[in-house]
């Protein structure tokens, strides 16, 4: 049983597709996938990080449940680096096993960067698109601008 130990890769999208017939895997154009939200197609370059400054809008509200669970979410995700307050002091910033984690005073960031951040990564942040549903990282979005707001008065 040599393809236990070593598995024959394949790309079923590739012209032959599997065992020489086509597969069809990617979704249909137009689709929406499970949850109902377009997938996110701006990409993780400079140029993409600026579009997503100047065109992405935060879809909710800044309700108190919205802001709420954007705290409770910022908690489990965010608090290690970026600390409660969003000063970029958290424990794992204090205890010097990441250095250079920014304040969110000294940023110029907006709803449409922290979602895109959160979607890519930025410098050490890895994306964590997998761990947050789409409303979650809009209420992080919300919560994070607060943060900055407290920050910058």
């Amino acid at each position: 049983m040599p393809d236990m130990y070593v598995s024959v890769p394949y790309d079923v999208d590739d012209a032959d597709g599997l065992n020489n017939k086509p597969v069809n895997s990617k979704p249909v154009a137009g689709t929406i996938p499970r949850g109902g939200h377009p997938a996110y197609d701006i990409p993780d370059t400079p140029d993409g990080y600026e579009k997503s400054k100047a065109e992405l809008k935060n879809p909710l509200e800044a309700t108190e449940e919205n802001l709420e669970n954007g705290k409770a979410m910022y908690t489990i995700y965010c608090t290690s680096c970026h600390g409660k307050k969003g000063d970029g002091k958290g424990h794992l910033a204090v205890t010097e096993k990441f250095l250079g984690i920014p304040s969110y005073a000294d940023r110029d960031i907006n709803s449409g960067t922290i979602y895109h951040v959160i979607m890519h990564g930025k410098n050490l942040m890895g994306s964590h698109s997998s761990q947050l549903t789409y409303k979650e990282r809009w209420q992080i979005a919300h919560y994070v601008e607060k943060l900055r707001s407290d920050l910058v008065k």
